[in-house]
């Protein structure tokens, strides 16, 4: 035997010991998962989006190395996911307008290559099964300013049963390039929890057209910018103007800057709803090798 194929037989032993490694690190952050699971038994939905969310975001900041951050980061989707399970059932409706194929995959890479997933045929449909709970999450198209019927207004309601959005898709930037693609909301029946890299999302109901200016205005006042907004106007609901605002900040619903926001808009307004929000998808900065480590530096 060549001296080189003793060096390599070395190596291929000392992978085994990692694998080995990694494998008993797996278990060990199974058991404690189910340490977790105890402790939110009363917890009818497990999901953290943004608890998720800081998971990735330490890991991108601490890796250093060749092994690539994206697919580092698949594979913690993989073990979130997997864990997310065994604490309770969980599916995932994908809608099927537009570009069917790409809301399928996003939401494979989100919640994992096993996770019992359906396609409905209408945005309402995916609002009314995570209603329903026949689903955990619905993956639904990102809004646009040329939607005629959006599915945003179908959560602008302060049932307690109403889903609200979760996440942005993809989570992960495809091949390290942002904004190609179909993007997607996500929506589930939790409230949206502070990460600081957050968006919210409002609905600002009037009996009447009261212009994005007015809004501009009282979203100032607030500490808050408007990133994306859109109107729905339905005409069978004449005194019905529903405004959806995403804003580049986190707005806590109790906090004071939505009592300023509200206090702003004064009473031409009937209600504003707090629509939940997501935390950043990671960045190509965030993806990013740091070449500094790589070399030894």
């Amino acid at each position: 035997m060549t001296t080189d194929q003793d060096k390599l037989l070395a190596l291929r032993r000392e992978i085994d010991v990692i694998d080995d490694s990694i494998h008993d690190l797996i278990m060990a952050r199974t058991r404690v998962v189910e340490e977790v699971r105890n402790a939110k038994l009363g917890d009818a939905i497990k999901i953290r989006p943004a608890r998720e969310a800081e998971i990735l975001y330490r890991l991108m900041r601490r890796h250093a190395g060749a092994f690539p951050k994206r697919e580092l980061g698949r594979i913690w989707r993989e073990l979130i996911v997997a864990t997310l399970r065994f604490e309770g059932p969980f599916s995932v409706a994908v809608s099927t307008t537009g570009d069917d194929a790409g809301y399928w995959d996003m939401a494979r890479g989100q919640y994992g290559s096993f996770t019992p997933m359906t396609r409905h045929a209408s945005n309402r449909g995916i609002v009314e099964a995570v209603r329903d709970q026949k689903a955990t999450v619905g993956i639904l198209p990102l809004p646009r300013p040329d939607d005629v019927q959006p599915w945003w207004q179908l959560i602008v309601s302060e049932a307690p049963d109403t889903p609200r959005i979760i996440a942005r898709l993809p989570f992960i930037p495809v091949d390290g390039k942002l904004n190609v693609g179909p993007e997607a909301l996500v929506i589930c029946n939790v409230v949206q929890e502070k990460t600081g890299r957050d968006h919210s999302f409002l609905g600002i109901e009037a009996e009447e057209d009261i212009g994005f200016g007015a809004i501009e205005k009282a979203l100032s006042q607030a500490g808050v910018s408007t990133v994306f907004s859109q109107l729905w106007h339905d005409p069978n609901r004449p005194a019905a103007w529903i405004y959806l605002i995403e804003v580049s900040d986190f707005l806590d619903s109790e906090g004071p800057g939505m009592q300023r926001l509200k206090d702003g808009l004064g009473p031409r307004i009937k209600q504003v709803i707090h629509l939940g929000g997501y935390a950043m998808p990671l960045s190509k900065a965030d993806l990013e090798t740091d070449s500094r480590a790589e070399d030894g530096a």
